[in-house]
């Protein structure tokens, strides 16, 4: 344990010293004051009930108490101690009806909070919260939520502890407090808890989304920040969504997406985007301002503030799941305000709106609108750039598979999209899910023979041993079928299959496995892949002297019975 610096055992004393002048002056003012009431006539009327006008008294015990507190601080008593004689201590303080005394449990709470010995509160010290954060003096509840909120801040207390103590009681009643102190601290101590999914739920349960909503219209922009931001840890709740829905939050959100405030329009902005993942909210966010959402979502696009501007990106993209936003959208010219984010300098927002743009080209009536050479020219350059991130480019290989229309692939063949796709192909680090989308991609251009002539022109053997590897892969069905199937267009160009002949081993092993495949289309690929690279006196001898021969005489072979089979069978079917 550290020791406190004389500095600061010269501050506790002074404290200790006023608090026992306070305390002696305490008492000589409640003993004058009930000694001039008691002499007061109008507490000597005939035939009246006299009546007690309260006041706090300090018991002698709590006197005692509270003696014995400050003589451990006088001695140097140890700060950090929470021990139990001084929980014991402090629960006497703290259950005191005197203000004096319950101040003087706070402050010392105050001091453990921000003790740089991160002493962790446990229970049983949750417990005289309790007493504290319910006291009638607003000095005691503004001390004790603020060293309740640092515990929180700073990790030293057991957030599921706090509400299994019956702390949210006390905490959402201060919510209501004419004070911005303690509102912002109570507040906050929320916005910590709501982090808990077990807490969040108890928040709801307890009716703390109603004074949050109306705090999130506060006119102090702190307290309001922390409102919106509690209200956004609980929308990570899909139960609390749909509690929020019904206490009419979206029109309260979406109003604030509007705030001067950049926290209050991120918080609110990040909410709505928890809500948007249920699509079954879509309807009822909508409806808010007859599309007065998508409006404000497409300006904050432009935000000079990266997270509001990402995030706006997420909620479109979260709302972007039926055909009303989906062309809404590109009616509104979404395109024009996703192609500076494609350039910009934030990865998350780069990758967000790609996200965007692939969902948004699924819809057959937005291609055309999406389609152009600049935002060809920006996809390619991105997917180079970004060629080993899974994420961008798994949706950059969809949405150009999804403009790769005939009257389009011109356009595709002229920009670095092929490029970047084929470079994306030697990424150890892509995902198979990702690898395929890229491989697919490819596989729908060579469909057009003069995109197949371009991308030959770039292939080399790195891509095509990457290729036939892939091919050979037959475990993973949709992946080596498209590999093969690039695979069987490009051994039309005499350079291709000279760059194949150095795989001749690995290219029979996948042949072989698709000549056997259950699959018929895996068989029938097989088949015309290796009717093409018969062509080449190379690949014909190999083939002529291997398994494969032996195989195809064998299908041949079973072919003949079964075609005999097959006329004896119509036969006795014909009249």
């Amino acid at each position: 344990m550290g020791q406190l610096c004389t500095k600061c055992v010269q501050l506790l004393y002074n404290f200790a010293v006023s608090v026992k002048t306070l305390l002696s002056g305490l008492l000589l003012d409640i003993r004058e004051c009930l000694a001039q009431i008691a002499d007061c006539p109008c507490l000597k009327r005939k035939n009246v009930e006299m009546r007690r006008l309260y006041q706090p008294v300090l018991h002698p015990y709590e006197e005692e108490t509270a003696q014995e507190f400050l003589q451990h601080i006088e001695k140097g008593f140890e700060m950090s101690s929470l021990g139990k004689i001084s929980l014991e201590a402090l629960k006497t303080l703290a259950f005191s009806d005197h203000p004096g005394l319950q101040m003087l449990a706070a402050l010392y709470y105050l001091h453990i909070s921000q003790d740089s010995l991160n002493i962790h509160l446990s229970q049983e010290h949750l417990e005289t919260y309790y007493a504290l954060l319910k006291s009638n003096d607003l000095e005691v509840q503004q001390i004790s939520s603020l060293s309740l909120l640092s515990f929180l801040l700073e990790g030293n207390v057991t957030k599921e502890h706090v509400i299994e103590m019956d702390l949210l009681e006390p905490i959402l009643e201060l919510l209501e407090s004419d004070d911005i102190t303690v509102q912002g601290n109570s507040c906050t101590c929320l916005m910590m808890l709501a982090d808990s999914e077990a807490c969040r739920n108890a928040i709801a349960a307890a009716g703390g989304t109603i004074p949050l909503l109306s705090l999130s219209k506060s006119h102090d922009i702190g307290v309001q920040q922390n409102a919106v931001q509690a209200i956004f840890n609980l929308t990570r709740s899909e139960w609390i969504q749909r509690v929020l829905v019904r206490q009419s939050a979206l029109p309260i959100l979406t109003h604030l997406l509007e705030s001067s405030d950049t926290e209050v329009q991120y918080y609110s902005c990040a909410a709505l985007s928890n809500v948007a993942t249920d699509s079954q909210h879509h309807k009822a966010m909508l409806h808010v301002g007859d599309g007065f959402l998508l409006q404000t979502l497409l300006s904050l696009l432009s935000s000079d503030v990266d997270k509001i501007s990402n995030q706006a990106c997420i909620c479109l993209r979260n709302l972007a799941t039926n055909e009303f936003v989906l062309t809404s959208l590109v009616a509104m010219h979404i395109q024009s305000r996703l192609l500076p984010l494609l350039t910009f300098r934030n990865k998350e927002i780069q990758r967000n709106s790609v996200i965007l743009l692939q969902i948004l080209s699924q819809h057959s009536g937005n291609q055309d609108a999406l389609m152009s050479d600049e935002m060809l020219q920006t996809l390619g350059e991105l997917l180079l750039t970004w060629r080993t991130d899974p994420v961008i480019v798994g949706h950059m290989a969809c949405l150009i598979r999804n403009l790769s229309l005939s009257k389009n692939i011109q356009k595709i063949l002229e920009s670095p999209c092929v490029e970047g796709l084929l470079q994306a192909i030697h990424s150890a680090h892509l995902l198979e899910d990702s690898l395929f989308y890229v491989i697919s991609c490819l596989a729908e251009l060579v469909k057009h023979e003069g995109a197949t002539a371009h991308i030959v022109a770039l292939m080399d053997e790195p891509l095509i041993s990457h290729l036939v590897k892939l091919a050979n892969q037959v475990e993973q069905t949709e992946l080596s079928f498209q590999a093969a199937f690039m695979i069987k267009h490009f051994v039309r160009h005499e350079e291709i299959v000279s760059l194949l002949k150095t795989h001749m081993n690995q290219v029979q092993q996948y042949l072989m496995k698709y000549l056997i495949h259950r699959e018929i289309r895996f068989q029938h690929l097989g088949i015309t892949t290796l009717c093409a690279l018969q062509k080449d006196p190379d690949f014909l001898a190999a083939f002529s002297n291997s398994e494969l021969k032996k195989h195809l005489d064998e299908i041949c072979q079973q072919t003949e019975i079964m075609q005999e089979l097959l006329s004896v069978a119509i036969g006795h079917m014909d009249p």
